[in-house]
Formats: structure tokens, C-alpha cells, sequence
């Protein structure tokens, strides 16, 4: 369980790796205090799941969702392989929808992400702050430097085994699929990171999850959910590309050497366009709104940043399973050996050597 001793020496690391980094402004300083500020308050605010559930006055309804939680737990460590540790076995009710509001960043013409780098995560593409309006600020910062910019809330995150993450009011009521979902996936982090990998790190847990919940779904004799998970992950993925697409329109014109008046009015056409193909898919969708949120704010160069780091590599780490006879160790270590690589390294070999062609699609046993 985490201690508070444990806290102050992971906070004068946190400190002594903003030293070491060179980067110790003001502005630099008071991110790393809301961080260490925000964390310290969540950890306050949870308590042990089993005695919630143990307690006469807890809701007849959390008191349900929190028992899934323990069954959910306990099949990531025997069946998945998933760190058994004091992670999603305490309760904390924040009082807001989201735990964290992430900043994402890009420049008028390019689909790169501005990234931030730090002593434990390494170099990321966004930004995590635990109060809205702090990030909304810092948000402001970034428009006046011509960036695109974009503020998303974060139900859950992993702090990497640093701490023991807790189950949280932000996502305790989703379905039960969905809940094992987000459970395994940030599990999945403290088994394989690349720091600075984004795309890597987002994409393996993405993985981990879908994986993990279809074993679960079967295991737990909920099949039949397996057909409404398979229609979400159907929809998702049509998503996925249609974002994908515009990237690859957008990519094209920002490479095309044009005046920026053409590149502007070009941008603002991919983006139109990306609206309208929207639409379309909802019809065929038969009006499934799910993704209106996403659409209902600015469609910018750092809102695709976000949708592309979770989905990217999900196909050739379903292919790396595949190749390890779907045995989640194995595959874990597999993994774990790319992390060591450098990224030009860790890119082609998995999407190259390492995957196989063609392979089972994981997931798929006889």
C-alpha cells in the first residue's frame, strides 16, 4: 500500500529530476506542484474497496459496482497477467467527472504534437492538470502562440506502479465491459513503458484491453456481450480511420509546399469534410450519436494528435500476440524487449520481423 513516506521520496525525485532537466521556471515549478498536489489529494480521498462494500451506508449501487471491481481485478492478475499489486483496490469519489483535463498541442500546419518532457514519463504529447481551469489557462498560453490546441478531460491515468492507482467516481458506472476495459488498460501500463513513446505505450494497452475483455466477458459467462462489444469496437474503429483519412488529406497539404492563405483554406475544407463524412457514418450507424461530444469542439491538427497516440500500433501488437500463440507472458516480454530499443529500433521490428504474416488475429483460439 502506499505510504506517505513513499510519496515525499517520490516527490523530491520528481524535484531533483526538474533540477537535473534544466527546467526549473516558475511556470515549470507550479505544474510539478499541482501534479504532486493533486495526486497527494486523490490518494487523501480513497479509501480500501472492501471496507466501502463492508459499510451499511454505502449505496446499494457503488456497493455492486465496487464487488465487479474485485472481480475484475482478480481476473487481470490470474488470467491476464496483470501486476497484482495495491492498484484498483481502494475507492475514491473526486466530485467532478474527470480526474484530469489533458492539453494537447500542435502547430498550424503539422500533425506533430508539441511535447513536454518529464523525469518519469519521459517526452510526451500532452499535458495533465488536475483542475480544469488550470488547464484552460495553460490552453490560453499555447493559442497565442499559434497553436492548435486542445483540452480533454482523462476519466483514469496510470502513475506506472509509482503509486497505487485507485478506482475513481469518474468511471465507476461504466458498463461492465467498458469498466474491465479501462481497468486492464492501465494495468497494462505498469507492465511495458517506453518513456517518451506515446503512440507505443497507448497503442499496447489499447491492446492489452480489447484482448483482456473479450477473454473476460467469456470467462465471467457474460458472451453475450461479446456482440455489443464487437459493434462498439466496429464503430470505433470506422472512427479511428475516418480520423486516420483526414490526417493523411491533411499531411498532403501541409507537405505541399503551398502559401500558408492556401494550406489555411485547404485546412479549414479537410475539416468540413471530416464533419460531413461524420455524419454519414452516423446514418449508417442508424443515428448511434456517441461521437458527437468529440465533434461538438474546434476540429484542430491537436485534437487528431489525441485519437491517432491510442490507436496507431493496435494491429501490429495484435499481430506480436498472434505470433506468441496468444500467450499473454510471453507477449508481455516481447514487449518489454522493444521498450529497451531505441524508437527506430522498437518501430520496425513491430511492425516488421517481428509480426508475422500472416497470422491468427489474436484473440482467435481453436
Amino acid at each position: 500500500m502506499f505510504s506517505f513516506s513513499r510519496f515525499r521520496l517520490i516527490l523530491a525525485g520528481l524535484v531533483a529530476g526538474v533540477v537535473l532537466l534544466s527546467v526549473s521556471s516558475c511556470q515549470t515549478m507550479s505544474y510539478y506542484s499541482q501534479a504532486v498536489s493533486g495526486q497527494y489529494q486523490l490518494w487523501r480521498a480513497a479509501k480500501p474497496i472492501d471496507k466501502v462494500i463492508e459499510d451499511k451506508n454505502t449505496d446499494p449501487a457503488l456497493r455492486q459496482r465496487l464487488e465487479l471491481v474485485n472481480e475484475i481485478t482478480a481476473f487481470a492478475t490470474k488470467d491476464l497477467a496483470l501486476p497484482d499489486n495495491g492498484s484498483y483496490r481502494r475507492y475514491a469519489d473526486l466530485g467532478r467527472p474527470y480526474v484530469l483535463w489533458n492539453v494537447f498541442a500542435a502547430p498550424e500546419f503539422s500533425l506533430e504534437p508539441v511535447t513536454w518532457c518529464f523525469p518519469i514519463a519521459g517526452c510526451v504529447g500532452y499535458r495533465g492538470y488536475f483542475s480544469e481551469k488550470d488547464a484552460k489557462q495553460f490552453a490560453a498560453s499555447l493559442r497565442e502562440k499559434k497553436l492548435d490546441v486542445y483540452v480533454g478531460g482523462v476519466p483514469a491515468y496510470s502513475t506506472l506502479g509509482w503509486f497505487d492507482d485507485s478506482v475513481l467516481n469518474t468511471f465507476i458506472n461504466y458498463s461492465d465491459a467498458d469498466l474491465a476495459r479501462l481497468i486492464f488498460h492501465e494495468l497494462a501500463h505498469q507492465v511495458a513503458y517506453a518513456p517518451g513513446d506515446t503512440t507505443f505505450n497507448e497503442s499496447f494497452a489499447t491492446m492489452v484491453e480489447l484482448e483482456g475483455a473479450r477473454r473476460w466477458l467469456v470467462a465471467s459467462g457474460r458472451s453475450d456481450q461479446l456482440a455489443g462489444l464487437d459493434v462498439e469496437l466496429e464503430r470505433q474503429q470506422q472512427f479511428v480511420d475516418l480520423v486516420m483519412r483526414t490526417r493523411e488529406s491533411l499531411d498532403a497539404i501541409y507537405q505541399s509546399g503551398a502559401p500558408e492563405g492556401e494550406m489555411l483554406r485547404r485546412k479549414v475544407a479537410a475539416y468540413s469534410h471530416l464533419r460531413s463524412e461524420y455524419q454519414a457514418l452516423k446514418q449508417k450507424w442508424g443515428g448511434y450519436s456517441g461521437y458527437d461530444a468529440w465533434f461538438s469542439q474546434q476540429l484542430n491538427n491537436a485534437k487528431l494528435a489525441s485519437v491517432a497516440a491510442y490507436n496507431q500500433l493496435v494491429p501490429d501488437f495484435q499481430r506480436l500476440l498472434a505470433k506468441n500463440d496468444n500467450d499473454l507472458k510471453s507477449f508481455y516480454q516481447a514487449v518489454i524487449a522493444l521498450t529497451k530499443l531505441s524508437p527506430e529500433e522498437r518501430q520496425s521490428k513491430l511492425s516488421g520481423e517481428l509480426a508475422c504474416r500472416p497470422c491468427a488475429p489474436a484473440g482467435k483460439r481453436s
